[in-house]
């Protein structure tokens, strides 16, 4: 090959040059790139978004100043991790700190060379890698598995080659792997001439090329294939001659390049009655990101978002069918071995994990909390009531806590069902032994040993799988069976807690008492009583007492509170920041602990508006002789921004989920 191939990973860029555009884009395509050219700067930054490229020459020559033709794209330049190359007169470098300043990563001076082009695109390509964390995949890579490719690659000895499988039914071959020849022969004889003179050019100039052709049976719409070189052989780029031709425009999402909601429904219906699972994931809080870093940065996130997801998924579960379903919903459809219910729910792990991982943004580090709920496909599942049931698991999986996945299997009937059902199942589940309780570990900030824990109580549902105390307390204020189910879950959380080993004899106690309970005649001579019958200490009992059912009567309340402090009991409020008069109650209310509601304790980690009001909470309990506990914190810049303010203690996914009472035991042992 006379020629040098073009670099490996993601080969487009974007170039913006209100004069002289064309040349420069001919420039790039010689050096091994695919050029995405525009000559206005007014809509520049949605075309980059729009062109999967992850890199950007700007024309700075004739002046136009960084704040006209760079300023608009640096935003979803830094936000997608991509490098900006800037072309300047070379007496023009004087201006080069500047240029930097406002966001370029690297220049090159005209008129082009193409050697010193080539080398500085492959430095920026570097430049790019290291943002992406590791070595980017390739735009051919991204668009194979997003299924909807058009390309053929050939083997390295030229006697055979391989189709994407949509390209394959689009020529009406069957299967993927044929000889050259096969490919050849679908094309009409006048136009097969031009197939071998853009094979021989490319071979004898190591420059890329390009052939067209009319789509056999369909003579109306033409196909152009780009040849390139890949690893020492040769393989295609095909795209349709232009936007009208092209069949498979509803099925791309526009912004990340994934599948749309309307192929994933196709898809999925035509995967009826087979083995079939949908994770479907969502993005938290999105809309605060967008507030604080604008619209652009949020496109450009979700396209690195789109690329994460891809990259997992491709490692984990092989081909799998990834869509963006709106918003910052995504869909991944998961066929054969990894349609099970192991393979699928550690697919969401991993997911999750790569979502957590920050984004740069610029100076910015940008952190995404990501939820997945999982179904199962049924016999008679048609894409709307399989894509309804992971609905249903991804919004219990927003209300449950813990790892932020929950799991629909196939055996088990969905969610949407009459609440009346619900209620009526509610009424027997105490009798058949459904209403179970997890401990969740409290942590010192400065320490890993467990100091305490929380009782958290799960619906073991005979047909819907576990449910989160969401559900259970929403169905139970639903059918006024309140104080059963409360009285059940406070025995049975002491009855556990009183036969830990002497390896727990240190571990707090924090059950919840409900608003109904403390309105009960006689609530706290039953509940003493209920204590010491079970044999755990009354020294290492914390009663926490939700914010929003003390609203009714904050004076009897406190009564009962001071009571309950002189019986030895520990008392805290919990889900602080969640009601509607929480100064009232840290001025009335005798209080050992303040718990931080976990939408709050995550808070702390976005913009400073919200680390200020985080850090007044904190501060004022503190200065009552508050311990402080956080909810729900899942990362580590979250629990460091909040030991710096003076919380003491903290419990969340970041260590531990709820677990059972074996379980807890090995973590203590562990310690």
């Amino acid at each position: 090959m006379s020629g040098q191939a073009a670099p490996d990973g993601q080969r487009s860029i974007f170039i913006l040059s209100p004069g002289d555009r064309d040349p420069l884009c001919r420039a790039a395509q010689e050096a091994g790139w695919r050029a995405i050219g525009a000559r206005r700067a007014a809509d520049a930054p949605q075309r980059f978004l729009r062109s999967d490229a992850q890199i950007a020459l700007v024309d700075m020559r004739g002046g136009g100043g960084a704040a006209r033709l760079i300023a608009p794209l640096v935003p979803a330049v830094e936000a997608g991790g991509c490098a900006l190359v800037v072309l300047v007169e070379p007496g023009a470098l004087a201006i080069l700190p500047q240029l930097f300043e406002a966001g370029a990563t690297h220049y090159i001076t005209a008129p082009v060379n193409p050697e010193i082009l080539r080398a500085t695109l492959a430095s920026a390509h570097r430049l790019v890698e290291r943002l992406g964390g590791g070595a980017m995949q390739s735009q051919r890579a991204q668009r194979i598995r997003r299924g909807d490719a058009l390309y053929w690659e050939m083997d390295r000895d030229g006697a055979g080659m391989r189709l994407s499988e949509s390209l394959a039914r689009h020529l009406g071959l069957e299967g993927r792997h044929h000889a050259p020849s096969v490919l050849i022969g679908q094309l009409q004889r006048t136009e097969r001439k031009a197939v071998f003179a853009a094979l021989d050019s490319m071979m004898q100039t190591g420059r890329p090329a390009a052939f067209a052709h009319a789509v056999p049976d369909r003579p109306g719409n033409r196909l152009v294939h780009h040849l390139r070189f890949d690893d020492g052989a040769v393989a295609a780029d095909v795209e349709w001659l232009s936007d009208e031709q092209d069949q498979d425009v509803t099925s791309r999402d526009n912004l990340t390049g994934l599948r749309s909601r309307h192929a994933a429904l196709d898809w999925l219906d035509r995967r009826s009655g087979l083995a079939t699972t949908v994770v479907l994931l969502s993005i938290s809080n999105f809309d605060r990101m967008n507030a604080a870093y604008g619209q652009v940065v949020g496109d450009a996130l979700l396209g690195r978002i789109a690329r994460r997801m891809e990259q997992i998924v491709d490692e984990v579960a092989g081909h799998a069918m990834v869509a963006r379903i709106a918003g910052t919903e995504f869909l991944v459809g998961l066929t054969g071995d990894a349609a099970a219910a192991e393979p699928a729910t550690y697919l969401a792990r991993q997911l999750i994990g790569a979502i957590g991982r920050p984004f740069t943004a610029g100076d910015h580090l940008i952190r995404l909390i990501a939820r997945c709920g999982i179904a199962q496909a049924r016999a008679d599942d048609d894409a709307t009531q399989l894509l309804r049931r992971a609905g249903a698991a991804l919004a219990d999986a927003r209300q449950g806590g813990g790892e932020g996945i929950r799991i629909f299997s196939a055996e088990k009937r969905s969610r949407q069902i009459d609440a009346d059902q619900l209620e009526t199942d509610l009424r027997l589940a105490l009798h058949r032994g459904e209403i179970g309780i997890v401990f969740q570990p409290q942590y010192p900030v400065d320490d890993h040993h467990i100091s305490g824990v929380e009782a958290l109580a799960r619906w073991n549902h005979p047909q819907h799988g576990p449910l989160g105390a969401a559900i259970l307390f929403g169905t139970a204020e639903r059918s006024d069976y309140m104080l059963p189910l409360s009285a059940h879950i406070q025995a049975e959380a002491l009855r556990q807690a009183a036969a830990w080993p002497s390896a727990l004899s240190n571990l707090r106690l924090s059950i919840n008492v409900t608003a109904a309970d403390i309105a009960q005649p006689g609530f706290m001579a039953d509940f003493l009583g209920l204590v010491d019958r079970s044999g755990f200490p009354r020294s290492r009992l914390t009663v926490e007492i939700t914010e929003s059912g003390l609203i009714q009567d904050v004076d009897a309340a406190a009564a009962l509170l001071t009571a309950l402090r002189a019986e030895g009991l520990a008392v805290a409020i919990d889900d602080f920041g969640t009601g509607y008069s929480s100064l009232a109650y840290l001025k009335g209310l005798p209080l050992d602990y303040l718990k931080i509601d976990s939408s709050l304790a995550q808070d702390i980690a976005g913009s400073a508006r919200d680390r200020i009001i985080v850090r007044g909470v904190i501060h004022m309990a503190k200065s009552l002789g508050l311990r402080v506990i956080a909810e729900g914190v899942e990362t580590e810049e979250q629990l460091d921004l909040l030991a710096r303010e003076g919380c003491d203690y903290y419990q969340g996914f970041l260590r531990s989920a709820g677990v059972s009472t074996p379980e807890l035991i090995a973590l203590v042992l562990q310690a």
